[in-house]
């Protein structure tokens, strides 16, 4: 008898200790997710496996604390570990303290200069600006974007440009020996440094991280909140050591910026503070290189350097004709200007639907081949561009954007995935990601926004098109991504089904195509439910194709998503605009 109640005991004792906290002090309460989304790992730190992805909204039980990390209850007998200045305790607003969650939320820029924009996009309004050092306190986030509060009020400013003070999610990675960039179309951060151990993520060519040890063949990366392991043969390492290389002045040499958008740097390193940045085919004078960098002049009077991996060097004197890149005038009587700047002279007139050749660009203005073989300088913002050139944008889309109501549709979620990409994507996550990155621009510039779905859940068609005629929305936008058989299929497509949709989805879709660089097949009619049922104004938007393995990279870039959600932003501006 005695040998049953002393394993009953211990039987009872393993089964409580089960459920104690690990490692942390025991707390109650609960938090609830206060940004976008946040990653719930195994345990107190990011080298721990992640559990799961959390959104904006949802409430657990805290279990326990442990530093900047709190346990929560996920399930029975299961439990995660979250970054507890990316949630709200359930009685921190009654509280009124100023050490919590406020302290954690600090900031400081890590530039001077740095813009602070009315909402999440360079087309927005900039409000204000801060000088290096200069504290704030974090408010929201998205994935390029943070909203932040200082003196001057409130504002975004690009993530890239604010080193946070606490919270390991984002620490600051300026005491690190040495970065790397990653020199292969895509690679797999694993759980540990082996082939066989789970993917945490992946990450694209030209991505900078922070090189944290060595093991064998492998390095333990970090990058933004993912932390894991990688072939070294993947990265190209530069330590901060490595500066010694010797500059060499260079006349005559001009490059060609290659990349989507490429920073500039104070210094010819890694390393070294972001102070701008340039879009893909500006072209610049190289005044030296060094350590593979290049001093080049990216604005009037102020001087930077940038990678010289991604520019396309000449020897000509003069900017040479971008490959079959055109630009159309939009508008009667445009100005046609001799150098790059709205005062200066005009040197020609056109009209709508005058196209021209394009051989450069100069900050926001095209330079253009006039008819008579001279060059002349036109607004970017009040032109479409054709060919492999950038589309350039101005600010002023949120006056045609507040207070309209506008109902953004994530295809599919829950247990209808769409389709799965060649390397595995989900188009159901995929399309809230865009929608949510869109939400905060058209937000920011005054508009009511919805979403059929914020989370990962199952909405039946019917009762999409029902949000659109609850809400009596202006514009109803469903957001997809495609998938065929033949895997060399790409490129964007525009839907409408009645005819005065066609307006909507022609706007979406040309600015979106523009913005992106995606190639693009056409607006055209589309017997879709979401589109066919509802009496508001609706188009449906496939982004590309998942099926496609290149295009499915592109897809998942932060760089497309974020000119993705610009594109749908300003073509919505542009159909307001014009109706």
């Amino acid at each position: 008898m005695s040998k049953k109640l002393t394993l009953l005991l211990f039987s009872i004792i393993l089964l409580f200790g089960t459920f104690l906290p690990q490692g942390g002090m025991a707390s109650s309460g609960t938090v609830t997710i206060s940004t976008d989304t946040v990653n719930v790992r195994s345990g107190p730190g990011l080298s721990y496996p992640l559990v799961l992805t959390a959104v904006r909204g949802e409430s657990y039980s805290i279990v326990s604390e442990k530093g900047d990390w709190l346990e929560i209850k996920l399930g029975v007998g299961q439990t995660g570990w979250v970054v507890s200045w990316l949630v709200t305790k359930d009685n921190e607003e009654e509280s009124g303290t100023t050490s919590g969650s406020a302290g954690r939320n600090a900031a400081k820029a890590n530039t001077d200069q740095l813009r602070i924009r009315s909402g999440p996009g360079t087309s927005f309004p900039i409000v204000g600006s801060l000088n290096q050092g200069q504290e704030v306190t974090i408010l929201d986030q998205n994935e390029n974007w943070y909203k932040i509060t200082s003196d001057f009020g409130e504002g975004w400013v690009l993530r890239e440009f604010l080193q946070v003070q606490s919270g390991e999610n984002y620490s600051d990675s300026s005491n690190s020996t040495e970065m790397g960039t990653v020199n292969a179309d895509t690679i797999n951060i694993r759980e540990e440094a082996s082939e066989t151990s789970p993917i945490l993520g992946k990450l694209t060519n030209g991505t900078d991280v922070t090189i944290v040890s060595k093991e064998n063949n492998w390095l333990e990366i970090r990058y933004s909140d993912l932390s894991g392991w990688v072939k070294a043969e993947f990265i190209d390492t530069q330590s901060k050591t490595s500066q010694n290389t010797p500059k060499k002045k260079l006349t005559g040499v001009y490059g060609t910026v290659t990349a989507g958008s490429l920073s500039v740097r104070s210094e010819p390193s890694l390393n070294a503070d972001i102070i701008s940045s340039v879009s893909k085919d500006q072209r610049f004078a190289i005044l030296e290189e060094n350590n593979n960098f290049s001093k080049v002049e990216f604005e009037s009077g102020s001087f930077g350097w940038i990678s010289s991996l991604y520019l396309e060097k000449s020897t000509e004197s003069k900017p040479s004709q971008l490959q079959g890149s055109t630009v159309t005038i939009l508008h009667n009587g445009t100005n046609i200007r001799e150098e790059a700047t709205a005062d200066s002279q005009v040197a020609a007139l056109a009209n709508e639907g005058d196209s021209f050749p394009v051989k450069g660009i100069v900050n926001d203005w095209y330079e253009i081949e006039l008819n008579d073989g001279s060059t002349g300088y036109v607004a970017g913002w009040i032109v479409s561009s054709n060919g492999s050139t950038t589309q350039i944008h101005k600010g002023g889309a949120e006056g045609y954007l507040k207070n309209k109501t506008i109902v953004l549709d994530p295809g599919h979620g829950g247990g209808d995935n769409g389709t799965t990409g060649a390397n595995g994507t989900l188009e159901k996550e995929l399309t809230l990601r865009t929608a949510r990155l869109l939400y905060d621009k058209l937000s920011a510039a005054g508009a009511n926004v919805y979403l059929t779905r914020s989370s990962d859940s199952f909405i039946t068609l019917p009762s999409r098109v029902s949000a659109a005629a609850a809400r009596d929305a202006d514009a109803f936008i469903s957001l997809h991504y495609d998938s065929s058989l033949d895997r060399s299929a790409r490129g964007m497509t525009g839907y409408y089904f009645y005819d005065y949709q066609e307006g909507l989805a022609d706007s979406l879709y040309s600015s979106t195509v523009a913005q992106t660089n995606l190639d693009g097949r056409g607006v055209r009619f589309g017997d879709f439910h979401v589109i066919r049922e509802n009496s508001q104004t609706a188009a449906l938007i496939e982004l590309g194709y998942l099926s496609n393995p290149q295009e499915e990279i592109t897809l998942n870039s932060g760089v497309f998503q974020e000119n993705a959600a610009s594109g749908l932003y300003n073509g919505l501006a542009r159909y307001f605009k014009n109706n």
